[in-house]
């Protein structure tokens, strides 16, 4: 089995943990798809005051999550929720339906995506690379409003 090459790490920040931040925020979601808040976490950490550390971001649903993901495309998003559409449809039959026809692949899809994201910053900047978003993904067919929780640490 061909390996990939390994470079040597560059330490970019070291010292103690002075600090920490948390925060909440709602997002009052449109329906099925991807609502991008990098902007809202980028501005927490700045108030924090925080320049470097970690911040993490965690979803209070278990029908909605998070993902980064390509921020430049749009359809990217549109053939994410296609595949997701596949992987658990709407009107298969599922056990649990008392919330729903769209309840249960809800539940699926956010298994296997992610209700928690932890993003290093470095300089007081989100570490995210050139096409990178952070997306809230709502799995239900009609608007929610999504609460999120954000927690910083770092100096």
């Amino acid at each position: 089995m061909r390996q990939g090459r390994i470079g040597s790490v560059e330490l970019l920040a070291s010292g103690a943990v002075e600090r920490h931040a948390s925060g909440r925020l709602t997002i009052a979601t449109p329906g099925p798809g991807f609502t991008d808040f990098t902007g809202a976490v980028a501005e927490f950490v700045r108030g924090s005051g925080i320049r470097d550390g970690l911040v993490t971001v965690f979803c209070r649903h278990t029908s909605a999550s998070l993902t980064i993901q390509e921020n430049a495309d749009p359809d990217v998003q549109a053939d994410l929720m296609t595949a997701l559409d596949g992987f658990a449809p709407r009107g298969a039959h599922y056990v649990h339906g008392s919330e729903g026809p769209d309840d249960m692949p809800a539940h699926i899809r956010t298994l296997v995506t992610d209700s928690a994201l932890s993003i290093p910053l470095v300089e007081g900047r989100l570490a995210l690379g050139t096409w990178q978003g952070i997306y809230l993904i709502e799995h239900r067919d009609r608007p929610h409003r999504r609460e999120i929780v954000m927690s910083v640490i770092g100096a």
